[in-house]
């Protein structure tokens, strides 16, 4: 499967965690994230990351593209909801693209390991 990945500033320590905690997972798959988030979850666990620009100068547009061209399977966006970010506008359209294009997305660490947990029973 092809999965993106995508973390505010401060949930990226969170994602690059829940990476390592289902490592057995992640491994099997193509993975994309946005420049930073992506380049910390290769560093840490030596995955193999396709990395996008930062989401604000355009990574997250470039995930959307991926997503609109029907090549992303799953997204994994750990969002800050308690900090504005000035690429909101980005944000919405990225997520509206996923629910126009049936992507599951998990916002959160709950809705992460329901994926995660999904994604193994089908392994």
């Amino acid at each position: 499967m092809r999965i993106g990945l995508i973390a505010h500033d401060r949930k990226k320590n969170d994602l690059v965690a829940f990476i390592g905690e289902h490592l057995d997972v992640f491994s099997r798959h193509q993975l994309y994230a946005t420049g930073h988030t992506g380049q910390l979850i290769a560093k840490r666990w030596g995955l193999q990351v396709h990395c996008f620009m930062s989401g604000p100068e355009g990574g997250d547009q470039q995930m959307g593209s991926k997503i609109a061209q029907g090549e992303m399977d799953w997204l994994f966006f750990l969002r800050d909801p308690l900090f504005a970010h000035p690429h909101e506008p980005d944000v919405s359209a990225l997520l509206r693209l996923c629910d126009v294009r049936g992507i599951p997305v998990a916002t959160n660490l709950a809705t992460s390991s329901a994926l995660v947990a999904s994604l193994r029973s089908k392994e």
